[in-house]
């Protein structure tokens, strides 16, 4: 099995799709010949032509209403946006529209649209190009939301997304672009609603999305030289999000520690600890604890920047109050 990128792992998923259905098309700013905001698509212009990657004008609004309208037609687009902070100016063409039609409709509408959009801190991109939002999308019902955190589940995930007939959020983060792991030549899939135990323990769950599944895996690997055993639960989407892997895995180790990148205040992991309480509670030997970045925008400076991304050394310090 060859390794690839994540970034390669991606634009894989899209040409191989685009082979299979004439349907799947690409549009976006700067997607075409120029290969998009980080390099996705860079190819794919060449390979499929200006009617199957398609240069939008700077609006992003039109970008995702296009893509619902598209899907509501029959085809199967793929949207980009450059940076998920500008999902604001589209958010009705997402949240009222595209998530809603197919139950508007009574189920005779289907709307197989996939968005794709970078997110996430790292890069020196400031406060409006580098906010994690996945909780947003949550909260919505008739949308799925991807987050992979591997090359192996961003190809396998996005083929899943563009195969799906609802509409698809698609997450990337943009420090794992450059991330090398094993992927298939092969089209292959990975569902939605079913995560991934990417390292086995027997000690503290973590349960880690996005760039915190490499930083959680970092923790239990230092953890483990001092005789702690962490299990690390990737849920891989977190709509579906796969609660029966979570609530076994704490059933196991009797403690539970979540990391993700987007803020902790009514974050992602807010829900899981939710569930986790309602749902097993007698289970837990120790309070939960969030591992997750500051209430507070996303700083310009790298040093500050860097402090205000959640690490795998608070992951320790968390993992270590509760043992």
């Amino acid at each position: 099995m060859a390794n690839k990128t994540y970034l390669q792992a991606l634009n894989e998923a899209m040409r191989q799709e685009m082979e299979r259905d004439e349907n799947v098309f690409i549009l976006g700013e700067d997607v075409g010949q120029f290969g998009g905001c980080f390099g996705v698509t860079k190819g794919l212009f060449d390979r499929f032509g200006e009617a199957r990657v398609i240069d939008t004008p700077i609006t992003e609004s039109v970008i995702v209403g296009t893509a619902a309208g598209a899907a509501a037609s029959g085809l199967r687009p793929i949207a980009e946006l450059m940076f998920v902070d500008f999902i604001g100016v589209a958010l009705d063409q997402l949240f009222n529209q595209a998530a809603k039609m197919r139950f508007m409709f009574g189920g005779k509408a289907k709307v197989p649209m996939t968005l794709r959009m970078p997110q996430g801190a790292g890069v020196g991109a400031a406060a409006q190009h580098s906010q994690s939002l996945e909780a947003w999308f949550m909260h919505i019902p008739g949308l799925k939301v991807a987050i992979p955190a591997t090359p192996h589940d961003a190809k396998g995930l996005l083929i899943s997304a563009i195969r799906d007939d609802n509409p698809v959020v698609f997450l990337e983060h943009k420090m794992l672009y450059g991330l090398e792991g094993e992927v298939p030549d092969e089209p292959y899939t990975v569902p939605f609603g079913q995560a991934d135990i990417k390292r086995v323990g027997t000690d503290v769950t973590v349960v880690a999305t996005s760039l915190m599944v490499q930083s959680a895996l970092a923790a239990a690997e230092r953890l483990a030289a001092e005789g702690v055993s962490v299990e690390v639960v990737d849920p891989r989407t977190v709509l579906p999000l796969d609660m029966d892997t979570i609530i076994e895995s704490v059933k196991k180790t009797h403690c539970l520690v979540v990391a993700h990148e987007a803020v902790g205040f009514a974050g992602p992991g807010a829900e899981i600890v939710a569930q986790v309480a309602e749902k097993a509670l007698d289970y837990l030997d120790a309070p939960v604890k969030r591992v997750a970045a500051p209430f507070s925008p996303i700083p310009f400076t790298p040093p500050l920047e860097k402090a205000w991304i959640p690490s795998a050394d608070d992951i320790v310090a968390a993992v270590k109050s509760i043992r």
